[in-house]
């Protein structure tokens, strides 16, 4: 799990830097990102024991307020099923060796 961790955020960092940002400015972002990263873990660490209104609500918070929540839950539910139907190597034989 760490080695998918440090590869989302150095994909992230490398993404910033082609943008043309500087050495500080790119610290300070990752660091945004970062807070980002974690706030929105600690509020879908239970998703599965969330009414499809405390999923929509929690959706809200993180998007533009004009996104389809209702349908976002929905695929988030369907794409959480299909995690669990399959394994994790699965999903991650490519990125890990990179």
């Amino acid at each position: 799990m760490q080695e998918i961790y440090d590869y989302i955020f150095r994909q992230l960092e490398l993404s910033i830097r082609e943008i043309g940002y500087g050495d500080q400015t790119i610290n300070k972002k990752m660091k945004d990102y970062l807070n980002l990263f974690y706030s929105m873990i600690g509020k879908i660490d239970r998703w599965e024991n969330l009414s499809m209104q405390e999923q929509a609500k929690i959706l809200t918070f993180f998007l533009d307020s004009d996104a389809d929540t209702s349908f976002l839950s929905d695929y988030f539910e369907k794409y959480r099923q299909n995690l669990i139907n399959n394994t994790l190597n699965s999903f991650i034989k490519g990125v890990v060796n990179h």
